[in-house]
């Protein structure tokens, strides 16, 4: 990264931590019975279980051992999701009561399922929010949760999890990740509809760092894109982690809530109103009056304030709070993830797009009682890909979801060129020192 003696440019720290994607971290998942089951003219689901039922119970054990020497060292609880597998099979395709021995319906739930490199493409956009437990912090540090947008096969986003802990000094130390990695289950299988909000719970015994949450709706299909979690305090005191998302069908897009209070069982809804077909909305950490907020790109170009008197409804287009003024970000700006209360004003993190649509960081001060009214802004980029983090799976692009405050300082995990997940940190008061 450049760095300048320039008043208007910042000087981060940047950390030597990072992140990329990583092809051999994947998941057990369940082949979707909705195409094999319903579109497919000759029913190849119940021909495959057919296949299966034919074969010798010699047969079936000499195949279920070539799977199990294939792949139960690489999941966690193997052969349990082939069971569970199973029983989703042949309640999907009403198989009635069989007499198939353990081992044959195991492998017809292996024949269900399959492995999904779940960040194999790429590894984007994070977001950070301090962690519900803070037991056992020492003083000044914080233990977070980060959110990632990770890409695999068939370019379908999910969202994977990392905890850790900032520490005074700056360091940033990050919890490892296992072996293996499991997805969330829904509460209710069939809940699916496109318009319903549902109910995804983690594995009991697997940590949030070893968790990802896939598309789970029609709606979602191709991808959750790009959570920007924040802390959000209710008006009695009690935390709430909530995320805004964008939910990809293949074909049209719409934003989305991720709720929870404790990361082990999250509700997906969506957001109404003609609002929540916008792409990139950022909610604030608390009601401004008596109203929710959130920051959003009505027109795909400039920052508007929305408000609401309901969390999961945003109508109207809002207040335009701020347009492009410098040539870094000339093309359009957007939000790079919740505002920040600081004794100032509210910081919010921007991005802008620029010559050959190269994205930059910036930020911006709004006022704390109104954030209509932009106080100042950063004059030039905070941060911007240079030399080798200009290449990348989509190259020239720095782009945050959320940032978190570390007493006088922020903590900004950021992407970098969607191929890999950086770590910058600045004090506040240089950061407001770079605004006019």
């Amino acid at each position: 990264m450049k760095t300048s003696k320039n008043k208007h440019r910042a000087q981060l720290h940047i950390h030597d931590l990072r992140l990329y994607a990583d092809p051999s971290r994947v998941v057990l998942r369940p082949f979707h019975l909705s195409w094999h089951a319903k579109q497919a003219e000759d029913n190849r689901a119940l021909k495959l279980v057919d296949d299966i039922s034919a074969l010798t119970e010699v047969e079936v054990d000499r195949e279920y051992s070539k799977v199990l020497a294939d792949f139960e060292d690489r999941h966690w609880q193997t052969e349990g999701m082939f069971a569970e597998r199973w029983t989703e099979v042949q309640t999907a395709l009403h198989l009635g009561d069989t007499n198939f021995s353990s081992a044959r319906q195991k492998l017809i739930g292996a024949y269900f399922c399959h492995e999904y490199a779940y960040a194999a493409a790429a590894l984007m956009n994070p977001s950070i929010v301090p962690h519900p437990d803070q037991s056992g912090c020492q003083e000044g540090a914080v233990r977070f949760i980060m959110s990632l947008r990770a890409v695999g096969e068939g370019h379908i986003s999910s969202i994977a999890f990392r905890e850790g802990i900032a520490l005074p000094s700056g360091q940033i130390d990050l919890w490892p990740q296992g072996t293996w990695a499991t997805s969330v289950e829904l509460d209710n299988g069939s809940l699916t509809d496109s318009d319903s909000a549902v109910m995804v719970h983690r594995n009991a015994n697997s940590s949030l760092s070893n968790t990802v949450i896939f598309p789970v709706t029609e709606q979602q299909r191709n991808g959750l894109e790009d959570l920007r979690l924040v802390r959000f305090q209710h008006d009695d005191g009690h935390y709430e982690w909530i995320g805004t998302y964008t939910a990809y069908s293949g074909s049209t897009i719409r934003s989305e809530l991720l709720r929870t209070t404790d990361f082990k069982q999250f509700a997906l809804e969506p957001i109404e109103g003609e609002a929540g077909r916008n792409k990139g909305m950022a909610l604030f950490p608390e009601k401004i009056g008596d109203q929710y907020a959130m920051i959003g790109r009505q027109d795909g170009k400039n920052l508007f304030l929305l408000q609401s008197p309901r969390l999961d409804r945003w109508e109207g287009e809002g207040r335009l709070i701020m347009e492009p003024r410098y040539p870094w970000e000339f093309i359009q700006i957007g939000n790079c993830g919740s505002p920040i209360r600081t004794s100032h004003g509210w910081l919010l993190l921007t991005h802008g797009v620029g010559a050959m649509r190269k994205y930059a960081l910036g930020c911006a001060l709004l006022d704390l009682d109104d954030p209509s009214k932009l106080l100042a802004r950063t004059v030039e980029p905070l941060l911007t890909a240079e030399n080798a983090d200009r290449s990348g799976y989509v190259p020239n692009v720095i782009y945050t979801c959320g940032a978190m405050r570390l007493e006088n300082q922020l903590i900004i995990p950021y992407g970098i060129s969607d191929s890999s997940v950086g770590f910058a940190s600045i004090a506040i008061d240089d950061l407001l020192k770079t605004m006019e």
